[in-house]
């Protein structure tokens, strides 16, 4: 990066390593060194929590209002009803109106510990874009909308090449997608003054059309930046791990095991999250990530606990801390452990042990509890484990600590 930023917004996003591509570096750093600039990222309401693939955005949008931006939290009420085709090989499944405001409602909770919301000049919004996606009338919206965008160009868009590309099915449905979201953009800027939208690389094409119809439509400048798509060293997508998607509520996933997640950084991502995902300065990111051997380890439990402060509160944050180190360093049982309660009933005459691994989030499936136990992976209450058998009540009504690899860790009680 050859630009040299005047605003503090654009400094951040440099610094730390948000930045993949911007529309107009210079002309969005002015209106930052200007004045307030509103700016948005939607969010797709695909399920009841978002996970840490979307932190990223949510940390833009936190680094904006820091910067005296005004962040614009846009939930894609509208837009989910038809699916994002941008890194699917699939048709995404539809859902009802009911399901898609339910996700919103548990989407809602997490934004509060990342961004102030209110109705001063600096402060965050959330909208939902079916508020004027709904009430759209067709032929209005095709004569009005439509003509100010090429198929030809539509085409060229790497979310709609890769589909077709494949052979693999892109319905008109989705095909549709990029138009709403320009919509959104060139409605967001009329009703809030929105001067810029935000998001991973992959909607560059998306952003651009937004940028494209609002100076068409409303002669208006606007402007666009997005992230990089961002995986872990090891070639992983940010956001999953072996026992599934890493939720951002805690209601879906605990505090422990989302500090736990960020605690297993592998070493060569430590330093770059560290800018990403906290608040801590850059020089201290650069020092903490470029230490070695059993050193790492300190960063890594810093990571872990800066992450989880700004989401779960810092008291969270250290209670996990002192879980993890009753349970590694003690060799004893944390009382913050993810716990699977089962009943004498749900044992009946036995439960087989590959079945409390699947049921705790140890494993995803029980020929991968299987696999656990062959090499040597699993153990239960700090014994190794290397087949598979019933338990019964009697054997685990005094409580078991189940271990999948070194350190992930869970609790089986008789409830």
């Amino acid at each position: 990066m050859t630009y040299h930023p005047k605003s503090d917004f654009l400094s951040v996003m440099i610094e730390r390593g948000f930045l993949a591509d911007c529309t107009d570096y210079q002309g969005l750093d002015e209106a930052c060194a200007k004045g307030v600039v509103p700016g948005y990222i939607g969010f797709d309401a695909t399920a009841a929590s978002l996970h840490v693939g979307s932190l990223i955005q949510i940390m833009m949008l936190r680094w904006l209002q820091k910067c005296g931006g005004r962040p614009i939290v846009l939930m894609g009420g509208g837009t989910t009803k038809v699916g994002d085709p941008s890194g699917r090989d699939t048709e995404r499944s539809l859902l009802t109106a009911e399901k898609i405001d339910a996700n919103i409602a548990g989407i809602r909770q997490v934004f509060a510990s990342y961004v102030t919301f209110g109705e001063g000049p600096g402060d965050a919004i959330m909208v939902n874009n079916a508020e004027w996606l709904d009430e759209l009338k067709y032929i209005d919206f095709l004569r009005d909308i439509g003509r100010h965008f090429s198929v030809n160009r539509m085409l060229s868009f790497e979310s709609v090449k890769t589909r077709l590309e494949r052979e693999q099915s892109l319905s008109f449905l989705e095909f549709n997608y990029m138009i709403l979201q320009a919509y959104d953009f060139m409605e967001l800027n009329r009703r809030y003054g929105c001067l810029l939208q935000m998001g991973g690389s992959d909607q560059w094409g998306n952003i651009v059309n937004g940028i494209d119809l609002t100076r068409r439509v409303l002669d208006r400048e606007i402007y666009g930046l997005t992230s990089p798509l961002l995986t872990t060293s090891d070639g992983r997508k940010m956001g999953k791990s072996a026992a599934g998607a890493i939720w951002l509520n805690a209601e879906m996933l605990s505090p422990y095991e989302f500090w736990q997640f960020w605690r297993n950084t592998t070493d060569a991502d430590v330093g770059r999250f560290l800018k990403l995902y906290t608040e801590l300065p850059v020089a201290e990111c650069d020092r903490l990530g470029a230490l070695a051997g059993s050193e790492i380890n300190h960063a890594k439990i810093t990571l872990a606990n800066e992450v989880t402060a700004l989401l779960h509160g810092r008291a969270a944050a250290e209670a996990a801390e002192a879980t993890a180190r009753e349970v590694f360093e003690k060799g004893g049982v944390g009382d913050d452990l993810p716990t699977l309660v089962l009943t004498a009933a749900q044992i009946g005459e036995g439960i087989a042990n590959t079945a409390l691994f699947v049921q705790s989030g140890l494993a995803a499936s029980g020929k991968e509890a299987k696999r656990l136990f062959s090499e040597g992976g699993a153990r239960i209450n700090d014994e190794l484990v290397t087949e598979a058998r019933l338990m019964t009540a009697a054997e685990i009504a005094p409580g078991l600590k189940l271990t999948a690899g070194k350190k992930r860790h869970a609790l089986v009680t008789l409830g």
